[in-house]
């Protein structure tokens, strides 16, 4: 891979080396500069620290506008997806049962799988819905499926909230009648049981058990136009259609929004405590809960003119909703999954709709990710809970402007730099290992008050077999320019019998894995020529930072010299 001028002028020793005068003799990069350097970090890494498992919580995915699967854009995003990780992508839509014409616009999608005859008898067409599942399967990806939202024909009549089914984005989209409870309970666990029965006759018994199957979204907002106690009543039927069909099948919930909120995490207490009552409102029988789900976001706004994103919040609400779960014997062991987990809470709304939203295309938002990804599995350690998914809410927004700043992975196919983030997730894998820092920002101011002073400089590393990894980043929550960061990285623990590696040194920063700041370079054009598009597409996914180098280990040690940019990000692999 070619190296730019500045790449090689600003070499970020991407070579481990066991001593600095094998460093030099090799001809390779300087040692790494001091602690004591003003402005410096050292991170030290110890590989026989064994701390937890590496579980590929990065590998969930999520959107509203479910239609985008079908999609030109939408399918080829798919299999990049799939591609980025060993281990299956899971995928959660919103709008599987929403009636309409299965066309997407923001925020609403359809698949008209339900309707009724004059007579009220119910009338299943699946020919929308088995397009967007075939897709899945075409793609090699899996389901979370999301059982929302009401089928017009079944949508209660509420008489205090007179709105028609769809209200078009940037009106209020949850606030149409497709978020009212159902007209008949009975009715809908119907639906739910005939769904699932189809799912297992289309794909396979033991193809749909690998899927998850979670009831509605964020029902302690406007998504759900009644009750705590109507939504108990919305899952158990739920639950009791699908496990008619597929006893093993695995169901949760409540999807709910940030437990930080008293009103959040008061609706995920009675919904915790209502399934552990063990009486079902559909058949009075024990109520089955595999997982639980809740969503975890951050906020950004706008100080001094720039971006400053919320990462405290986010992670506040993690570490709360971990808190009550694990005040649950019967359940802390459950997996967790974040069945959204982002800077905010609004995908399509774009930049230029909410300017504190710009920090999508650039390195703040895959920056932002790496120190949230190493925080979450530290309060989940805090807790001693299940976690399972980091779902990120982003995909990609059909027939928009290049970069438009909606938080997607992918603008008109040409990725953005946070999708070589989880590129860079998917390489590791194993057993995380003890990584302490010089320079981080601890675990407890990044729960309170995120990275306002000096930034995170910090890491994370694991170990597999014949293989280890370590990812770096230098985060802040402003989006404000700042000098690189001398960083040293001191390895040790390395396995007894490893005495030469190969060292391969990944990048994310403004000339490495960044198709944006390339796209801003040519003059930002919403009509790319050809030849644009193949250069965009060419810096599009993960780039080394310099040639893959093998060099020698000695007692398990190995030293790197490194510089680190504001907002940068590295992942460093070591194979043996």
């Amino acid at each position: 891979m070619l190296q730019s001028a500045r790449s090689k002028k600003t070499l970020l020793s991407c070579v481990l080396l066991g001593t600095a005068a094998s460093a030099l003799a090799q001809g390779v990069i300087p040692p790494a500069p001091p602690a004591s350097t003003t402005g410096a970090a050292t991170i030290t890494v110890d590989f026989a620290n064994k701390v937890g498992p590496y579980k590929p919580i990065y590998s969930w995915f999520g959107y509203d506008e479910a239609n985008y699967t079908t999609m030109r854009n939408g399918k080829i995003l798919l299999r990049e997806l799939r591609d980025l990780s060993p281990v299956p992508v899971y995928i959660r839509a919103h709008h599987l049962l929403t009636s309409g014409d299965g066309k997407a616009e923001l925020k609403f999608s359809s698949t008209n799988v339900y309707t009724e005859d004059a007579s009220g008898k119910p009338v299943y067409d699946f020919k929308i819905l088995d397009g967007i599942f075939d897709e899945y399967k075409a793609a090699g990806v899996r389901p979370m499926v999301e059982f929302g939202f009401m089928p017009k024909d079944l949508a209660a009549d509420l008489p205090n909230r007179k709105v028609p089914y769809q209200v078009h984005y940037p009106k209020s989209a949850i606030s149409g009648a497709s978020n009212n409870p159902p007209k008949d309970y009975a009715k809908w666990g119907e639906l739910i049981r005939v769904i699932t029965a189809h799912f297992v006759e289309r794909y396979g018994k033991e193809t749909v058990l690998q899927w998850y199957f979670e009831v509605w979204n964020e029902p302690d907002i406007d998504y759900w136009h009644s009750t705590p106690e109507d939504y108990w009543k919305l899952y158990d039927y739920a639950v009791a259609g699908v496990k008619s069909v597929l006893p093993t099948a695995r169901v949760g919930g409540p999807a709910t929004t940030s437990p930080s909120s008293e009103k959040a995490y008061n609706y995920l207490k009675g919904f915790l405590d209502h399934v552990a009552s063990g009486k079902s409102l559909a058949d009075g029988k024990s109520i089955p809960l595999d997982f639980i789900s809740f969503h975890a976001k951050g906020k950004p706004t706008i100080v001094d003119s720039h971006v400053t994103m919320g990462i405290q919040h986010e992670l506040a609400d993690a570490d709360r909703g971990f808190y009550l779960i694990s005040q649950y014997p019967n359940y802390r062991s459950l997996p967790i999954i974040l069945s959204e987990a982002d800077p905010e809470g609004c995908a399509a709304c774009s930049s230029r709709v909410n300017p504190a939203n710009n920090y999508r295309n650039g390195l703040l938002y895959p920056a932002y990710t790496a120190a949230a990804f190493k925080a979450l599995f530290e309060l989940q350690d805090k807790h001693q809970v299940n976690l399972l998914s980091m779902l990120s809410w982003s995909f990609e927004f059909e027939d928009k402007d290049y970069f438009e700043g909606f938080r997607s992975l992918s603008t008109n196919g040409i990725n953005k730099p946070v999708l070589n983030l989880f590129r860079m997730l998917g390489l590791m894998s194993g057993t995380r290992v003890a990584t302490t820092s010089t320079a981080n920002v601890p675990l407890g101011t990044l729960v309170s008050t995120g990275v306002r002073l000096v930034a995170d400089v910090d890491g994370m590393a694991t170990l597999d077999d014949r293989k280890a990894t370590v990812l770096l980043w230098n985060y802040h929550d402003a989006d404000q320019p700042a000098p690189a960061t001398p960083t040293s990285v001191k390895l040790s623990g390395l396995p007894t019998g490893v005495k030469r590696v190969l060292v391969e040194h990944y990048r994310i920063d403004d000339l490495h894995s960044n198709a944006y700041s390339a796209w801003k370079a040519m003059g930002s054009p919403q009509q790319p020529t050809t030849e644009q598009y193949a250069q965009l597409q060419a810096v599009a996914g993960l780039q080394l930072l310099t040639s893959p180098t093998w060099v020698d280990v000695v007692d398990g040690k190995l030293d790197l010299a490194t510089e680190l940019p504001r907002q940068s990000i590295s992942l460093v692999t070591i194979t043996w």
